[in-house]
């Protein structure tokens, strides 16, 4: 019988205050506080996220302790989000992390945001499979979009990335062009599901091979609408799911047909997905027909570990402790972080 060895994760990259306790590999608790504050401004607002993050992260990493059955002298090590992510927020929790593992005397483990969205995929799960390496990941959120080679746990390489707005802002600001609230995404993804994606086409901007570009899509999008609005002035409503559903069509082909790139220039099969966007039913939809057309093996994370989560902090935490990468009391937090730093 392995010693067991509790991490606790602590993830405040952007609005959400999250904590989590593991052991081994095995989620025993993850713990979510959501800031409902910024849907009435559109997006989020970095001041009122660090400020509901204080207000948040002792009671969240309480409640993670309590969840576990675990007491906070229990622990192995305190893994927390390092960077990217918004300064004031990062800062909350790196802080608090500090102060945790100083009182309780053990190891403290900086987690980098991008490389634990991937390694979301060896939490332990009885219905889960873990990816072989080397495998390939499409890393999709609101702040990052890339195609990243994974060749062990701390060995990645960016194939190809976004070169201006990533593929959650494509999705969040499209549906604030329809006067949709934030964030917006998956109402896309629940209207396009009534919808006919054929109905509309939108151009796919030309980049290279791997790399995304979503900025011209976007605009051409507003266009589109603005155009439409003027000859009908009730057009969204009258056909808002078959907007949603082209919306939705055209950013899925463009992930997919990059993809498809990645695997023809690298000759990797098994391919996962990681980060918020990678909860939309549709992408799940294509990957899991890929397996059938291009014989892909595909690892697609359960729900609650694709949005921004503390499970993910503490895998990752796990992963370093096992190879005693500690980390210095004296590090800071880092908004921009490459996946490969």
């Amino acid at each position: 019988m392995k010693q067991p060895v509790y991490i606790l994760g602590i993830e405040s990259s952007c609005d959400d205050t999250s904590a989590s306790v593991i052991c081994n590999a095995k989620v025993l608790s993850n713990v979510v506080a959501n800031q409902e504050i910024h849907s009435k401004y559109g997006g989020v607002v970095p001041e009122l996220a660090s400020r509901a993050h204080q207000q948040n992260i002792v009671p969240v990493v309480q409640q993670a302790i309590i969840q576990a059955k675990i007491k906070k002298e229990d622990l192995t090590a305190v893994a927390f989000t390092r960077g990217p992510g918004l300064m004031g927020s990062l800062l909350v929790g790196t802080s608090f992390a500090k102060s945790l593992a100083l009182g309780l005397q053990i190891p403290l483990i900086d987690v980098n945001h991008m490389q634990a969205h991937i390694l979301s995929h060896f939490i332990e799960e009885e219905s889960s499979k873990t990816p072989p390496f080397p495998f390939i990941c499409l890393t999709i959120s609101g702040g990052h979009t890339q195609i990243v080679k994974v060749t062990n746990h701390f060995e990645m390489e960016i194939l190809g990335e976004t070169i201006d707005d990533a593929v959650g802002e494509a999705f969040d600001k499209s549906a604030k062009i329809l006067g949709l609230p934030y964030p917006g995404g998956p109402l896309i993804d629940k209207y396009a599901k009534l919808g006919n994606p054929k109905a509309y086409q939108f151009t796919k901007p030309k980049v290279g091979d791997l790399d995304f570009s979503f900025s011209g899509l976007k605009t051409g999008i507003l266009y589109f609408i603005q155009k439409q609005v003027k000859l009908n002035s009730n057009f969204i409503e009258e056909n808002l799911n078959d907007i949603c559903a082209s919306i939705q069509y055209t950013i899925v082909e463009i992930l997919m047909t990059k993809l498809k790139n990645a695997v023809k220039q690298t000759d990797i099969k098994h391919i996962a997905i990681a980060g918020g966007v990678s909860a939309n039913s549709e992408i799940r939809n294509r990957l899991q027909l890929a397996e059938k057309h291009f014989g892909w093996t595909t690892y697609i994370p359960k729900f609650e570990y694709t949005t921004d989560n503390a499970a993910m902090i503490a895998i990752t935490g796990y992963l370093k402790y096992l190879d005693n990468n500690y980390s210095d009391v004296s590090i800071s937090a880092k908004a921009r972080l490459k996946v490969t730093e």
